[in-house]
């Protein structure tokens, strides 16, 4: 299929993304200058094998450390300075880089993707701030200026390419741009798949098996077989591949890929599978309020068991199973849960859990069922306990698991995005 680019919006759209920006935002708080300290920012530095966050551009040139390494990992030099996250100071950054972005585009023209990174749409700011080149290098600059900080600008057509261009080459580059006619010469070279923007591994590993191993053999596959194997995704996939995204700003760039989910690694080996399960609850109730909170229910739960490294190598498994109908009910997500542990779980020591829920509708679509006449009041009954944390704190109000030596939400409950705030 031949697509015509004549047709498509030509918008002009700016990724920008923060470098370092857990780091810098650190250094800048104790007075030092990102660029030539060194400096880590972990998840809790009195934890051996706690991970490594962020790290300052001399700590991982030098020292060769970088987000994923382990505390441990890092050496004893009196030159390096650990730091634990401060999640609260890096969001209230994150709230005065939209207003500093308001500068230059309306609010509606700005989407905060992450804490560190952002969309502007900056079409029609030509006769204000010049062109894009000069625009993109004056908010570098006035960053700089203003909150000593540095970043990198990728420039596109759309959200997808603006992003990759992103990645794959204005976080070297500082600011650089792809257009339609980069697709095939710098977007299809793009191999292993999942450093295209949208596409994780597992989506990778499935690609793979149809033999589908770089972006532009994935342009070139017959649209009817990715649809076939993948649904609405594939047609996604194949039109992405081409360079081509219609989304609005902000959309999520793979619509069918909507869920809710939850994940930990724990803060020790459980071993165990009784406190496994007590934390498998607790997430749930979580994974569960989040659908709720947007009035969406889903089918498909998905539970992933992460075994310790330190016992035969880790490994674990993700497996899902789909309900009959969709729901938002605590406890039918961890019964769903319980039948996929009781399956496939070998009796192995345990450290990292994740959960799902996808299939997604909206709320008022879950079915009812003359077998379950207290469904509607037990769906009722999650969104009162919502309302009660959301009024009172996420800690007033816990399941008796939380109480026990293997609960997770109540420690969890006083951090910010899962860190110290």
């Amino acid at each position: 299929m031949q697509i015509d680019y004549e047709t498509l919006p030509k918008r002009t759209i700016f990724c920008i993304d923060m470098k370092s920006f857990y780091a810098s935002c650190s250094a800048l708080a104790l007075g030092l200058d990102p660029l030539i300290c060194y400096l880590a920012v972990v998840g809790d530095t009195n934890r051996e094998g706690s991970v490594v966050l962020a790290a300052t551009p001399r700590l991982k040139a030098e020292f060769g450390i970088k987000t994923g390494s382990r505390l441990f990992e890092i050496p004893n030099d009196p030159k390096i300075k650990i730091v634990d996250a401060q999640m609260s100071n890096y969001l209230q950054v994150s709230t005065k880089l939209t207003e500093f972005f308001n500068r230059y585009v309306p609010f509606e023209a700005i989407h905060t993707y992450s804490v560190d990174e952002s969309f502007l749409d900056v079409e029609g700011t030509k006769r204000l701030w010049g062109d894009k080149w000069l625009l993109a290098k004056r908010i570098k600059n006035d960053m700089f200026e203003q909150f000593g900080l540095t970043c990198s600008v990728g420039i596109g057509p759309n959200m997808l390419l603006s992003k990759v261009c992103l990645d794959l080459e204005a976080k070297k580059e500082g600011v650089a741009e792809w257009t339609y006619a980069d697709v095939q010469t710098k977007l299809w070279d793009i191999s292993p798949l999942r450093k295209m923007w949208g596409i994780g591994l597992r989506m990778e590993k499935r690609l793979n098996k149809l033999g589908i191993f770089s972006i532009g053999q994935l342009a070139n596959a017959p649209l009817h077989l990715l649809e076939e194997h993948f649904g609405i995704i594939g047609n996604q996939l194949y039109y992405h591949a081409h360079g081509v995204d219609l989304s609005q700003l902000g959309a999520p760039i793979m619509e069918g890929q909507i869920s809710f989910g939850k994940s930990q690694i724990l803060l020790r080996d459980y071993e165990d599978p009784k406190e496994v399960k007590h934390v498998i609850l607790e997430m749930c109730e979580e994974v569960a309020r989040r659908a709720r909170s947007a009035k969406k229910a889903g089918r498909t739960v998905s539970l992933g068991i992460g075994y310790s490294k330190g016992e035969l190598g880790g490994g674990g498994f993700h497996r899902s199973v789909t309900l009959q109908g969709a729901t938002n009910i605590t406890l039918e997500l961890y019964q769903a849960c319980l039948q996929l542990f009781h399956q496939h779980y070998r009796g192995r020591t345990v450290r990292s859990i994740s959960i799902s829920l996808s299939n997604i509708v909206n709320d008022d679509q879950i079915q009812l069922s003359l077998f379950e006449p207290n469904k509607p009041n037990r769906r009722e009954l999650g969104y009162v306990m919502d309302g009660i944390r959301e009024k009172y704190g996420a800690d007033k109000l816990l399941r008796a698991v939380s109480y026990t030596q293997a609960g997770t939400a109540k420690h969890r409950s006083k951090l910010v995005g899962g860190h110290k705030s």
